[in-house]
């Protein structure tokens, strides 16, 4: 079990590392000038200026030179200043976290239990033609686009039925619409795993046993086969986290909330390479932590795997994605 752990734990400090790697790469090999962007192009500073500012922001040194000075910063917690606002990214990232966090939170609350419903009650009917009707849906929400479902709520909701507001970030009201954009998709994409790894589970022998044992349908189906159905399901709800995170910056956009979504697009439209890099950072942190809390979840699931000491995560049907 230890091993395990430690394998996981590993493995999860290596995504951030190659994150913070990649991303450094890739921004250092803009051909943009940050400092350029921010003067503006009606600048009236000197060359000299804006070479001073340059040096100030550490942008005149070598490559490694600012990998070292900024990985070690990072390892002490420092994420530098906003090129843009000369504020700490920390402060920045840490007004909008809440906001995200919490559409993205009950986004995927919300998707998980509408995912969850739907397959287990498509598992559950007798009725040929309603059980294929509701795993229909599934493979329809997977397929529709985040800004849609937006503005289809949007237009519902707020515009003519005027039951919750369209835009900003006051009151508990404003979360519905944003949370339930993010919740269809992954809830379809949800219930359509899960359904189909139900469906395999209901043809293992363990089940036709409980049956002969006079146990009941729907605690054959919720407590004997959704069990052993729910680890692909659980390895799916890693992946959606990053794609939630990605989604929120669309569904932000949207319904004009302040968060993450909206300081990634004036960091990514102002060039503020400190602000890019530490939202890219906070996103493979949260996947990596996401992701280990889930494989720390498997043993309890599945008690061989800690005997194993390891394991293989359950296939995801190369067919499903994970929607944006």
């Amino acid at each position: 079990m230890a091993r395990y752990l430690l394998s996981r734990a590993g493995q999860a400090v290596f995504v951030i590392w190659a994150a913070f790697t990649i991303s450094f790469v890739v921004l250092f090999a803009l051909p943009s000038d940050p400092v350029a962007v921010m003067a503006g192009p009606n600048s009236s500073l000197s060359p000299a200026e804006l070479d001073a500012m340059r040096a100030d922001l550490g942008l005149d040194r070598p490559m490694t030179e600012q990998y070292v000075s900024r990985l070690g910063a990072v390892l002490q917690g420092d994420l530098g200043q906003s090129i843009q606002s000369r504020e700490q990214v920390s402060h920045l990232i840490g007004q909008a976290l809440p906001q995200t966090a919490q559409i993205t939170g009950a986004g995927l609350g919300l998707g998980l239990l509408l995912g969850t419903a739907l397959a287990v009650g498509a598992s559950l009917v007798r009725w040929r033609w309603l059980q294929q009707l509701l795993m229909s849906l599934p493979p329809l929400g997977v397929s529709l686009p985040s800004y849609w479902v937006g503005l289809l709520l949007l237009q519902q909701f707020s515009f003519r039925w005027h039951v919750f507001p369209a835009i900003g970030n006051e009151g508990p009201q404003s979360m519905v619409l944003p949370a339930l954009t993010l919740a269809l998709p992954a809830g379809a994409l949800i219930a359509q795993l899960l359904g189909k790894s139900l469906q395999s589970e209901l043809l293992e022998g363990y089940v036709e046993t409980a049956r002969a044992k006079g146990v009941t349908r729907p605690v054959v189906h919720v407590r004997h086969a959704l069990r052993n159905a729910v680890l692909p399901a659980l390895t799916m709800v890693g992946l959606l986290v990053g794609g939630m995170l990605s989604g929120s910056v669309v569904v932000e956009t949207v319904f004009s909330r302040d968060g993450l979504g909206r300081l990634t697009t004036q960091a990514v439209s102002g060039q503020d390479l400190p602000v890019v890099q530490a939202l890219v950072l906070l996103g493979a942190t949260v996947f990596a932590v996401v992701n280990l809390l889930i494989d720390l979840l498997y043993p309890v699931i599945d008690p061989r795997i800690a005997r194993e000491g390891r394991r293989r995560r359950p296939p995801v049907p190369a067919a499903v994605g994970v929607p944006v």
